[in-house]
């Protein structure tokens, strides 16, 4: 790719910044071409064996130690490799996602995601000769719904990181994001079935607490804060339009700016549901899961990636203040971490519509795909090369916390 041979790269580390984007360049099809194919073949959370398999591959050929599956997700990868400085150094975790949206495919782009992460390993590879420490690449399932992150979480998968860092598409290009503590309801109601024409008094109509419990969801966004987040989809509202329904279910996420006030947003959600079941006389049952934490941005880590940034001509439009959630968030909680965001697509395109989707397979999102890669592993360079940087990117964290 001619930006990344033409472009000089921020200081420090220049000379190795440089050999990182020659690097990223010479791998450049290979990165484009596992992009490309994770986008063609997309895969729901949990379900992307393909991709997983497409991206330890990738890593495999370049000397990696390659363990797929990584913990209990059959679909999680963890790959590794020393550098050649010996084993006293930093661990970077560079980070992938491949899962796709139901019923959309790649929609957030997370094809994008999984080839930069790749293409930042690969890049270090080529230089892990001169590095200290150990290069980390974890391929983490599952961001879309179920926290894959969380799990690898608890399974210890990420206990050693010095810093983790991800890429993320975007619309517009964001050092920081502040996403919404959230997670995920599943609300099952419960009924008597019976004939809706002969004897409908004979039912107990578990579609009915359904409709109740959206109507006062959208009763009660009247009194909630403009950033929190109550949304849900009907996944079964019975069979046949002449049975009283005895079972439907919906898929809730409920969303908040901050953690203090999930506890009540919480609480609230299973007394409106608890009502619904009241009013019609059914049961309900209300289980909640994948639960993704507000952000932790390390300014220590966003500050080196928004210098290697500028270089690229890709300047800083500030923090995005229309973040979804990430379980990304999750692991900021653990190690110091970043998310920054780059633009694969028009300012203004949605992310999660068939216009982003669209957008993460053509030639502006490849572009990106490289210089995501490229800035990555740049950044991880900066922490391999100054173990002050280690030190102050945790010295944040800690007072933080």
């Amino acid at each position: 790719m001619d930006l990344l041979s033409t472009i000089t790269p921020a200081e420090p580390n220049g000379e190795l910044k440089r050999r990182i984007a020659a690097a990223v360049a010479g791998a450049s099809a290979e990165i484009l071409s596992l992009s490309h194919l994770i986008h063609a073949n997309p895969e729901p959370a949990f379900e992307e064996e393909r991709a997983a398999a497409w991206v330890a591959e990738a890593l495999a050929r370049h000397g990696f130690l390659v363990e797929r599956p990584a913990g209990s997700l059959s679909t999680a990868v963890r790959a590794t490799l020393p550098g050649g400085r010996g084993g006293k150094g930093p661990r970077i975790g560079i980070i992938g996602e491949y899962d796709a949206l139901p019923g959309l495919g790649h929609g957030c782009g997370h094809n994008t995601m999984a080839a930069s992460g790749v293409g930042a390993a690969i890049a270090l590879a080529a230089v892990a000769a001169d590095l200290p420490g150990e290069i980390v690449f974890l391929g983490t399932p599952a961001e879309e719904r179920g926290s894959g992150k969380q799990v690898m979480i608890d399974e210890g998968l990420f206990d050693g990181l010095d810093a983790a860092l991800l890429f993320h598409p975007c619309d517009r290009d964001h050092v920081e994001l502040y996403p919404l503590a959230s997670e995920d309801v599943e609300v099952v109601f419960t009924g008597l079935q019976a004939h809706a024409a002969l004897a409908p008094w004979d039912g107990k109509n578990a579609l009915d607490a359904l409709v109740m419990l959206f109507s006062s969801v959208g009763l009660w966004r009247q009194q909630l804060k403009p950033e929190t987040r109550v949304h849900g989809v009907i996944r079964e509202g019975g069979t046949a339009a002449n049975i009283i329904p005895d079972r439907t279910s919906a898929w809730f996420i409920i969303r908040t700016a901050t953690q203090a006030d999930y506890p009540a947003l919480r609480a609230r959600f299973e007394d409106l549901c608890r009502a619904a079941a009241l009013a019609t006389d059914t049961q309900v049952s209300v289980e909640f899961s994948a639960y993704t934490s507000t952000m932790r941005n390390n300014s220590v880590l966003a500050d080196r990636f928004r210098a290697n940034m500028a270089a690229y001509g890709r300047p800083d439009q500030g923090p995005d203040d229309s973040s979804g959630s990430t379980d990304m968030a999750n692991v900021s909680w653990v190690c110091p971490s970043i998310q920054p965001e780059l633009a694969i697509a028009p300012a203004g395109t949605p992310k999660h519509s068939v216009l982003f989707r669209d957008a993460a397979a053509l030639p502006p999102a490849d572009e990106t795909t490289l210089i995501a890669a490229t800035l990555l592993a740049q950044t991880a360079a900066d922490l391999y090369a100054d173990p002050a940087l280690v030190a102050a990117a945790w010295q944040e964290f800690r007072a933080e916390r």
